[in-house]
């Protein structure tokens, strides 16, 4: 197979999963207010190219530990959507048996470790995990997913400091939306903090680059990966941006935080517009339309037949 060919496949793979994630959440917004989901929910609806590009890039023994927007990870690296759907509706077969929620999701067949909901949580638990494989030696490496609030917490740097002196297996993933619940990077950061000297003071790689174009955001992880996998722990950071309000299902654009006019823009470099305009050839057109109907299909149907299972016991034993 030449180039061309495999570039192309690659790209319709990279699309199909980011069609797959935006459809599921899009569910998951539409159902909302029908009360099936038990829990918040924080969705991924515009990041989807950072989760997909790092996860293709990862093996399937990799490990992932994410944050409270975990669901494009999650989806990503394979997780169940059974015991997906299951857990935020408080099903029997849920993830944690319907008692965690939306921010407590894992998977670990398909190396999705943990979700956690604290701001920078995932850092220590990923460090922890490395430390561990890196004692396997079978050359599997920890990611972290974290936010760009994270750099204002002690666990980031502690994690850092700590990832370093040990030279550990780990892959730091920073989704930066710009927001920390309401509060823009400006009335949270100094204007003199730069994530990519405090990364390189401790001696870690570090790379960024466009979140909102999957192709770029799997070379920029795959070049990283093997570095880590040496034991030359990286930090990427990914520019991105959330469609949907902090946590939940509507649009928030009233509340007045955001600039006016400001998801629209967005909306003009929508990931998945980005990878639609670069398919080429009424074949790959073809091949997308009929897995795009395949992908809903099979979504509606787990999401009907998790709807029939029993509530999950919420009384612990």
């Amino acid at each position: 197979m030449n180039n061309l060919n495999q570039k192309s496949e690659l790209l319709q793979d990279l699309y199909m999963k980011m069609y797959y994630i935006r459809e599921v959440e899009e569910l998951i917004a539409k159902e909302y207010k029908s009360q099936l989901f038990r829990c918040p929910v924080h969705l991924s609806v515009g990041q989807e190219a950072v989760a997909v590009g790092v996860c293709s890039a990862l093996r399937m023994n990799d490990k992932v530990v994410s944050t409270h927007r975990s669901h494009a990870h999650y989806l990503a690296k394979g997780g169940s959507l059974r015991a997906f759907f299951a857990e935020i509706m408080g099903r029997v077969g849920g993830c944690c048996e319907g008692r965690g929620g939306s921010m407590h999701i894992f998977d670990k067949s398909a190396g999705f470790f943990a979700s956690v909901p604290i701001v920078g949580s995932s850092l220590p638990i990923a460090a922890g995990i490395a430390l561990a494989e890196l004692d396997a030696n079978q050359g599997n490496i920890a990611v972290a997913f974290v936010g760009d609030a994270t750099i204002e917490t002690g666990q980031f740097h502690e994690a850092l400091n700590i990832i370093s002196l040990f030279k550990l297996p780990v892959l730091i993933v920073m989704e930066d939306n710009k927001y920390s619940t309401y509060a823009r990077k400006e009335a949270r950061q100094s204007k003199n903090l730069s994530v990519e000297k405090i990364v390189e003071g401790f001696g870690l790689g570090y790379r960024e680059g466009n979140g909102d174009d999957v192709e770029s955001v799997f070379q920029i992880t795959n070049d990283s990966i093997e570095d880590v996998r040496d034991n030359k722990p990286h930090v990427l950071r990914f520019e991105t941006f959330r469609v949907y309000e902090h946590c939940g299902p509507n649009r928030d654009d009233d509340l007045g935080y955001r600039e006016v006019g400001e998801v629209e823009r967005f909306l003009e470099r929508d990931p998945l517009k980005i990878a639609e305009t670069r398919l080429q050839g009424d074949s790959s057109r073809k091949t997308v339309a009929s897995s795009q109907e395949l992908i809903k299909r099979n979504i509606e149907v787990v999401f009907r037949e998790v709807k029939t299972l029993p509530m999950a016991d919420l009384v612990l034993a």
